[in-house]
């Protein structure tokens, strides 16, 4: 564990040093061995020539001498030859033995484990861990590595997340303004019937403005959350009118009803809020409710505590019990019509959630479809429900 755990650079220096000494113990073994024969040999040799005359005795004047033949002399020979290749052969193997168990135990499993997650990348795939067994430079690097995946999974979530967001901002966006554009279209279908109408100019002009705000609002945003909110105060006679126009270009087929609070004996009464934000919510839930509406729709906006409370109704069939319940959802469908993705709803809770308010939905025991917007605003006071 602890040669796992030391530095390459010093584990190689431990590995081959022991290697090494291990090797040279083999060598100094081998030196012996062969010193020890070539010893043994000589001396059997010299009795052999000092022995009876039997056995080869020569009698000299003067000291003896031995003299070796050319095949015994090979013998002392082959013996030196062998312990020069062992001063060689075993110190090389050492190394070699050495390498081997410093692949084994310092490369192979990390080497591995990062070719593994190199293949897994190349798949796109990025779910998996890389696991740091070592406290070396290796494992230094698998921890680099795994901090690499790690932000590499973060991108490509944060880019999904981008591509996803910037889908619902358009969506939003095309779907937002279609509503204005159906009204801008009915007061130009008016005025070429010749209908008297004092306010269709205005209202030209009003929508015509309107549109160019948003889409100035849109270009330089980058998510939904993001749109400002501007409050301003309105007068509840503004909005009525406002309420009474976009359910008469809406749905002009349905019988509707609109009720906003009075004035009474008091000054002109106004609500603070944001004046678009406001604008794309009653669109947005009128046209839905024209949608789905078999006869009647009524719009009701009243004061509830510190907020603006807009409320739509239509006869329909009302909203499916899933959508009730987890709420409206990007793109999500109520019926599967091409035309209809469900941006309305949601574009809508998203923009009441801007202005500090929720969206709710609700089936009615009378029957029906019921959407109430909430938007936090100043200076309003309680009156009766709608």
């Amino acid at each position: 564990m602890g040669l796992k755990n030391m530095s390459l650079k010093r584990s190689i220096f431990v590995l081959s040093v022991c290697c090494v000494a291990v090797s040279l113990v083999f060598v100094a073994l081998v030196f012996y061995i062969c010193k020890d024969i070539q010893n043994r040999y000589v001396g059997t040799v010299m009795e052999m020539e000092a022995g009876p005359v039997g056995y080869g005795l020569v009698e000299r004047e003067g000291p003896v001498r031995y003299e070796l033949t050319l095949k015994q002399q090979r013998i002392p020979w082959a013996l030196d030859v062998i312990w020069m290749l062992a001063c060689i052969l075993f110190p090389v193997t050492g190394l070699g033995i050495a390498g081997l168990l410093f692949y084994r135990i310092k490369l192979k499993t990390p080497i591995a484990v990062l070719k593994e997650g190199m293949e897994c990348i190349r798949k796109k795939d990025l779910d998996f861990s890389v696991a740091v067994e070592s406290e070396d430079e290796l494992g230094e690097l698998c921890q680099a590595f795994e901090t690499m995946r790690s932000e590499l999974l973060r991108m490509n979530q944060e880019l999904w997340e981008q591509t996803e967001e910037r889908k619902r901002l358009n969506a939003a966006f095309s779907h937002d303004l279609r509503n204005p554009v159906t009204i801008l279209k009915g007061t130009v279908k008016l005025l070429k019937q010749g209908k008297e109408d004092e306010h269709a100019l205005d209202r030209l002009e009003s929508y015509t403005l309107r549109i160019e705000n948003y889409i100035e609002t849109m270009s330089g945003i980058q998510r939904l959350e993001q749109m400002p909110v501007r409050p301003g105060e309105y007068a509840y006679t503004q909005l009525r009118e406002e309420i009474e126009e976009t359910v008469r270009l809406l749905a002009p087929t349905s019988a509707c009803t609109v009720s906003v609070p009075e004035n009474g004996n008091k000054a002109e009464r106004k609500v603070q809020l944001d004046h678009g934000i406001f604008l794309n919510v009653l669109e947005n839930l009128t046209g839905n409710a024209a949608r789905f509406a078999k006869s009647r729709l009524k719009v009701c906006l009243k004061e509830e505590e510190e907020f603006a409370v807009l409320s739509v109704w239509d006869d329909g069939p009302g909203y499916p019990i899933e959508l009730i319940q987890s709420g409206p959802k990007p793109f999500g469908k109520m019926k599967e019509e091409a035309a209809h993705f469900g941006m309305g709803l949601y574009s809508s809770q998203l923009m009441c959630k801007k202005h500090g308010g929720r969206l709710r939905l609700e089936n009615p025991a009378e029957g029906g479809a019921l959407a109430k917007a909430f938007f936090r605003c100043d200076s309003v006071n309680n009156e009766p429900g709608c």
